[in-house]
């Protein structure tokens, strides 16, 4: 443990790790106007925040903006490869916010990185992952007596907690910050997709062009990574099991079929579904010698991993960075990217800071809604409120310099009239 009780791989890092998070601020317009208001108003005086979140520059500036409110602030990593260490070294150093993470950590390391933000008795929490409130719902039940509310980024975090609502054993409000339209609308479609793409290309040095894409799942980050996809001139098949999700993306475009074909004819398969197994040995034994897989859900879960291994008759780690080579026979090859974590983070850099302005200016303004009204919420999974999201679309549009119509009187008029028709 080092200062502030951290847990980092090397405070030296620092220096880098503040640049980097300066350097983000300057694309982050909006947050930099709540940090200010924060600072004067000090909406979170006296609260304590437990954040189980990506170790990235982004996230640092969100960290920034707590503390501006007033709040105390401990961060932990929601995946074990998508911490920056120099960024996880200067908010340690430089910014006085006890973080415990390092990029590479083993399992028992995350975990007590995890334990280590709840041990400080937080009242508040942040998830990308809902990993710190399943650990309150599980072996520190006891601290999570301390909790007003939570709040989660994540589609496969909301998925957990709506189940645990749905189960009855929810123990405290939770807010989907994940489904505001200021988050997924963006976030996951416009950040996703980018990213994704940018960690694929920096792993294989890969042309998309002309590349056979398949991309698991048409919800906002799956529209994305195949929106983008498609961009760069990859042909892109979409697999589904929702059928209107499917319908959407035959219309919008994009060949669709079951995984089983699309195995045999993919180059590059993206899973983003945020569920179990959705690559798996029946899959792996269709697919052409050299197909790359990746993916960009939450959990390592998507690919089965074990699976491949055991199918493969040798694994060669780091072919280059962040490629595992699988050799399943003679003249057959599999290469897993980022060991079946998120790509985009694990061997890019995660979303573009322009895009996470919204999502975490979302997140800042509903701290401040949560410690005014967290204790008078229900049990259960809330949305943001609407006034939050709509005053970050107004200030991103603001800060992009772009000016949107406003209704005339006559058209309010009309809007809220039942008389006028026909």
């Amino acid at each position: 443990m080092g200062r502030n009780g951290s847990d980092v791989s090397d405070l030296k890092l620092a220096p880098d790790g503040r640049k980097r998070i300066l350097w983000a601020d300057r694309d982050m317009p909006v947050l930099a106007l709540i940090r200010e208001e924060f600072e004067k108003k000090k909406p979170l005086k006296g609260l304590r925040f437990g954040c189980c979140m990506h170790v990235t520059s982004e996230t640092a500036n969100l960290m920034r903006a707590l503390k501006a409110g007033g709040a105390t602030v401990a961060l932990c990593a929601s995946n074990p490869l998508s911490t920056q260490d120099d960024v996880a070294a200067s908010l340690a150093k430089d910014f006085g916010v006890p973080t415990y993470a390092r990029r590479g950590e083993d399992v028992p390391t995350f975990y007590k990185h995890l334990n280590a933000v709840i041990d400080v008795k937080p009242q508040i929490t942040m998830d990308d992952g809902a990993d710190l409130v399943n650990l309150l719902h599980t072996k520190r039940q006891p601290d999570a007596a301390n909790i007003i509310a939570s709040m989660e980024e994540t589609t496969t975090g909301v998925i957990r907690l709506r189940a645990m609502e749905q189960n009855g054993t929810l123990r405290f409000p939770v807010i989907a910050v994940n489904d505001a339209d200021t988050k997924h609308l963006f976030d996951n479609r416009y950040g996703t997709g980018q990213s994704t793409l940018d960690g694929i290309v920096r792993a294989t040095d890969c042309l998309l062009a002309g590349k056979r894409v398949v991309v698991a799942g048409y919800g906002w980050c799956g529209r994305g990574v195949a929106m983008r996809a498609r961009g760069a001139g990859a042909l892109v098949t979409v697999t589904e099991i929702d059928p209107l999700r499917a319908l959407e993306a035959v219309m919008d475009g994009f060949n669709v079929s079951p995984m089983s074909d699309a195995a045999r004819d993919g180059e590059v398969f993206v899973t983003v579904t945020g569920n179990k197994h959705v690559l798996r040995a029946e899959h792996f034994r269709k697919m052409r010698d050299g197909a790359v897989i990746c993916n960009s859900g939450h959990f390592d879960v998507e690919i089965d991993i074990p699976a491949l291994a055991d199918m493969s008759k040798k694994v060669t780690r780091d072919v280059r960075r962040n490629v595992d080579e699988y050799q399943l026979a003679a003249d057959r090859r599999i290469y897993l990217l980022a060991e079946g974590r998120l790509v985009n983070l694990s061997a890019a850099t995660g979303h573009p800071a322009s895009v996470m302005d919204m999502s975490f200016s979302t997140q800042a303004l509903t701290a401040a809604y949560v410690s005014r009204q967290g204790r008078h919420l229900g049990v259960s999974v809330h949305d943001v409120p609407f006034e939050i999201e709509e005053r970050v679309a107004r200030l991103k549009l603001k800060a992009m310099k772009i000016r949107i119509d406003a209704l005339t009187n006559v058209q309010k008029s009309y809007l809220a009239s039942s008389t006028e028709g026909t």
